[in-house]
């Protein structure tokens, strides 16, 4: 024993060990001791140097009549929002008063029960001020959990069709002949061209690939694509995800393959020049960048309403979102709440995010703002802001789960392993795909839900 007790003594209180427990005491004491500094006003936190830039007149004008609660905007990058908003709901760490976040980042507040949510819970001062109205009402759904409605939206998103109008009016072709995607591949078919004599076509219809996950979602989404219950259960192993994920697969593989990715960068932007792929999806902020970054398209393009999968089906979709909230623990609840509304209303604000990213506004008010109904030489003078209003009340509704970005990765991964097993087995027909399809998304699924199970707030979180 006393053998025993001397090397606890030599491994557990050797000198070393000893400096190292009192350094660690001492820096503990310390850092408990310093005194916190609290920030001065009204914390704002934003991602966007455009849309920050496009709030500092409207911060200004508050701050001028309330001197005494300024508000400070902090641009961040969107990692960093993330780690403070969740250190701050989970451990109560110094957080902001007002966060926007994108829809990536949101819904990870939403992992548990209903009053453990971090955000204020808006849905009962939305309705009772009328503001709810005011708002396109699907761009909610990225920040309601549960039927509850935990932020403002910042924009809508809505997704149009750009096509190269040279080739289309070089070929004679009538894009007004076009309502559903067998439409668009039918008429389209003969500007794929194989002008080198190999075989295959140096030119493709759509700019689309199975391993871009927020394409291949958007696409099955406009298919009214569902992928979590009310309860945020997934669902996304049903017949009609089946059944988009087939036909998209015979876009992309087969003897009438049809689509084909273009690459990212300077060589992407040189394959849009040369037309290697006749039309792009262009969510509105998609077009805003490529005003941006791909001039020598000006003129080149011109936008349409998406192709329906079936007649008289939704002509648009929807990617991204970005959004406010106010954390509920914050001394500056009811003027938070204010100044959120202010800026998400703003028509001063609104007009300059246009400007600078062709982003719509949720705010259905603004719609008949002139500057949204300007027309845009880069589209050769269409209203471009007119035609994605158009589209804005038909976008579908975006999942809000915490597990939303996972159940998605699952969605991808089943896409590319049916294009593998299409491939190799020579199927391309979308009836004899899809229950290779359907197998595969419920394996996926199940692989989702036993991720879930592992969550110790699960049971209270679906009971709700």
């Amino acid at each position: 024993m006393p053998n025993f007790l001397k090397t606890l003594t030599d491994r557990f209180f050797s000198p070393g060990a000893l400096v190292i427990v009192s350094l660690a005491v001492l820096s503990s004491l310390v850092v408990i001791l310093l005194p916190v500094e609290k920030p001065e006003g009204i914390q704002y936190w934003v991602f966007s140097s455009h849309h920050g830039e496009a709030r500092v007149e409207d911060i200004a004008e508050w701050n001028r009549s309330h001197p005494d609660k300024p508000v400070v905007m902090k641009l961040m990058h969107m990692a960093a929002i993330e780690r403070g908003m969740l250190s701050g709901f989970l451990s109560g760490t110094p957080l902001a008063d007002i966060i926007e976040s994108n829809h990536d980042v949101y819904p990870k507040a939403f992992l548990g029960p209903l009053d453990q949510i971090g955000f204020l819970d808006l849905t009962d001062r939305l309705h009772d001020e009328g503001l709810y109205e005011q708002f396109n009402a699907p761009s909610f759904s990225t920040m309601t959990s549960r039927g509850r409605i935990f932020g403002l939206p910042k924009d809508v998103h809505p997704v149009l069709l750009g096509y190269h109008v040279d080739l289309v009016e070089e070929a004679g072709i009538d894009v007004n002949e076009i309502e559903t995607w067998e439409d668009y591949f039918r008429v389209m078919r003969p500007l794929m061209v194989d002008r080198d004599g190999d075989g295959r076509p140096d030119r493709y219809l759509l700019n689309l690939s199975e391993t871009d996950t927020e394409l291949l979602l958007l696409l099955m989404m406009q298919n009214d694509g569902v992928f979590f219950d009310e309860n945020d259960v997934p669902i996304f192993a049903n017949e009609r995800n089946a059944r988009s994920l087939a036909t998209i697969i015979t876009w992309l593989t087969g003897p009438d393959r049809v689509a084909a990715p273009v690459t990212s960068g300077p060589s992407g932007f040189r394959q849009h020049l040369d037309a290697f792929v006749v039309g792009n999806l262009f969510p509105d902020w998609v077009y805003g960048d490529w005003k941006i970054n791909n001039p020598a398209m000006a003129g080149r393009i011109r936008l349409m309403p998406l192709p329906a999968w079936e007649p008289g089906g939704r002509r648009t979709s929807v990617m991204g979102g970005s959004n406010i909230g106010i954390n509920k623990h914050s001394p500056y609840v009811e003027e938070s709440w204010e100044i959120a509304k202010m800026l998400y209303t703003s028509a001063r604000g609104a007009e300059k995010i246009w400007q600078t990213t062709n982003i719509l506004s949720p705010v259905k008010t603004l719609w008949d703002e002139p500057f949204y109904h300007e027309p845009d030489p880069f589209v050769g003078g269409q209203r471009a802001g007119t035609l994605y209003i158009e589209q804005a009340p038909h976008v579908p509704e975006r999942p809000s789960s915490p597990y939303k970005n996972t159940a998605f990765g699952q969605v991808s991964a089943a896409a590319i392993a049916l294009r593998a097993y299409a491939e190799q087995n020579s199927i391309y027909e979308v009836d004899r795909l899809i229950p290779e399809a359907l197998r595969l998304l419920k394996e996926r699924e199940s692989a989702l839900k036993r991720l879930i199970s592992r969550n110790v707030f699960q049971e209270g979180y679906l009971d709700q």
